[in-house]
């Protein structure tokens, strides 16, 4: 069976719901600050916001479902602090109870969407935005811009050390990680579209082309060549990337 990788806008806000089948191969997700609950057709998963690249193998062809939630959102549903699940893949029942686990796991067996069920257990629990969630996505959208720690800080009202542990409940570590994470995303995303290295280093805000050269062989593992390399042979098997989805390792 082909691999393929399709994801959509979710009504869960800033998240997207995903579907991925894998043949037997090593599968390389890349770190985007973000969690998952993932159904792969017998029970749901936790995945926990990455530091760096996790590489999977499977001897099966496997099909899995997921809703991704935005950076710093996953709490809120999940009923966990960010850094308990740093780097882990666990099962739902470590954060939920064991008859709401149950309740879920029967109505995504029974339903031909299961991506509509999680959104709609996720509605159900997240609740509406409030001050807290604001500054967390207040955030979110300045790391993405490239400010510092300082600047992200003084913006949002919090000290240095408060931004800090704010930031591992939400995110699973701090700001100046989830910063280098959403730089290497959008370095990536420019590189799979074509963009040279060195305007992608640029464009990105790297200092230069070896620093991102850097950045990417420390968050992803291998270097940002073989991922486009990776990028292009998924690509002829209809996978859209990246957006948190696996690459061919």
């Amino acid at each position: 069976m082909t691999d393929s990788y399709r994801e959509r806008p979710s009504r869960v806000p800033g998240a997207v719901v995903w579907t991925g089948v894998s043949g037997p191969s090593e599968k390389r997700v890349l770190p985007d600050g973000c969690m998952d609950l993932i159904w792969n057709g017998t029970d749901v998963l936790i995945a926990g916001p990455d530091t760096h690249a996790q590489v999977f193998a499977s001897a099966t062809t496997t099909t899995m479902t997921g809703l991704r939630f935005a950076p710093g959102f996953g709490p809120r549903v999940i009923g966990l602090p960010a850094h308990a699940l740093t780097d882990l893949r666990v099962p739902l029942d470590a954060a939920w109870s064991p008859d709401a686990t149950r309740r879920i796991t029967d109505d995504l067996a029974a339903s031909d969407s299961p991506g509509r069920v999680l959104e709609d257990a996720a509605l159900r629990i997240a609740g509406s935005s409030d001050r807290e969630s604001l500054l967390v996505e207040n955030v979110v959208a300045r790391a993405r811009r490239g400010d510092s720690v300082t600047a992200i800080a003084a913006a949002v009202g919090w000290s240095t050390r408060h931004l800090q542990r704010r930031c591992r409940h939400a995110f699973g570590y701090g700001a100046k990680t989830l910063e280098r994470i959403l730089r290497m995303g959008r370095a990536v995303e420019l590189a799979y579209d074509g963009m040279s290295f060195a305007a992608t280093a640029a464009r990105s805000g790297y200092a230069d082309q070896a620093h991102l050269a850097r950045e990417v062989k420390d968050l992803a593992g291998v270097s940002l060549g073989q991922l486009v390399a990776s990028a292009g042979s998924e690509a002829n098997s209809s996978t859209e990337l990246p957006s948190g989805s696996w690459i061919t390792a």
